[in-house]
């Protein structure tokens, strides 16, 4: 596809940045056939789900560092009525107290982990984001507006993944290189790792820090064996860039794309844009650098103007 509308998907976990935005601009440097689609730094696995509804994957690995994470897809794919089951208990134990419940949870899932309890936390916090201490513990705030999703709303997304994806995906926690270990020529791995920007060894806002040194190895390594590759990286909100580019000698071609507006910045009054990289590797490249390159330029009614 080269953009344009996309068909609603459910998403368990809701999407963090313009993931939602941006996924039709990504979807559309797919290879015409994908085997088994490698999603090693899932996080909401916007692109699985996404793929999945279009039906532009044979299978699906979902993979993540953070285990609950990961034990959230694995409970979707296998247990899903549980784990909402599980997910609507929490949302409705909080009514009374909402804030004081949130750091309930919050220090039960850093004392034994849960992935309910991560769910609820993702639900509830700010910018429905993972955030780490220094100890490596949960430490996001809660978003004090809202309750996060209903368990209505939960459950529908919840069994709508499951109902997506069943029969054919496959969740595992661990390391990004372990995940696609497997990966053919007949398969497509997409990379979303954290920007080296916002994640340096200093920056413990992750829950792994990024090894730029290892990853571009590990590339090479996709590369020799034959292994097509998306990789969304670095990117930049204005004159704001977050990490350097990939270096010339892996041959990708770098793509930039247009996700619109920063919303932190029309929020202090500036009119800054903000664009995100994806990195093709080569066989890719050759067919697919004339596709959409903006969510502007996706949109039907744009097309429809030129």
């Amino acid at each position: 596809m080269a953009g344009g509308l996309m068909p609603a998907v459910p998403h368990p976990i809701p999407y963090q940045g313009s993931k939602r935005l941006l996924a039709p601009l990504i979807l559309g440097h797919f290879p015409t056939r994908v085997g088994t689609l490698y999603e090693p730094f899932a996080g909401s696995a916007a692109i699985t789900l996404a793929a999945a509804g279009l039906g532009l994957a044979t299978r699906f690995r979902i993979g993540d560092s953070l285990a609950p994470l990961a034990d959230i897809w694995t409970r979707i794919l296998a247990d899903p009525k549980r784990l909402a089951d599980e997910y609507e208990s929490l949302w409705r134990a909080q009514q009374a107290d909402p804030r004081a419940f949130y750091d309930d949870v919050r220090r039960a899932f850093n004392e034994a982990g849960g992935s309910a309890r991560l769910l609820y936390l993702l639900a509830r916090c700010v910018k429905n984001a993972v955030r780490f201490s220094h100890a490596g513990d949960f430490n996001q705030s809660p978003d004090n507006r809202r309750l996060g999703r209903s368990p209505t709303r939960m459950r529908t997304n919840i069994l709508g993944a499951h109902e997506l994806l069943r029969g054919r995906a496959q969740a595992s926690a661990g390391d990004y290189a372990e995940a696609i270990r497997h990966a053919t020529p007949d398969d497509l791995v997409y990379m979303d790792p954290p920007y080296q920007g916002t994640s340096g060894s200093n920056d413990q806002r992750y829950h792994q820090s990024f090894d730029r040194p290892r990853f571009v190895a590990d590339l090479e390594g996709l590369l020799d064996r034959g292994v097509p590759f998306l990789v969304s990286l670095d990117g930049r909100t204005g004159a704001k860039t977050y990490g350097p580019a990939l270096p010339a000698h892996l041959d990708l071609t770098r793509v930039e794309l247009h996700a619109g507006r920063s919303s932190q910045a029309t929020l202090s009054g500036r009119a800054s844009e903000t664009y995100e990289s994806l990195y093709l590797s080569p066989a890719l490249a050759t067919a697919h650098t004339s596709l959409p390159r903006s969510i502007r330029e996706a949109s039907p009614d744009t097309r429809r103007a030129r």
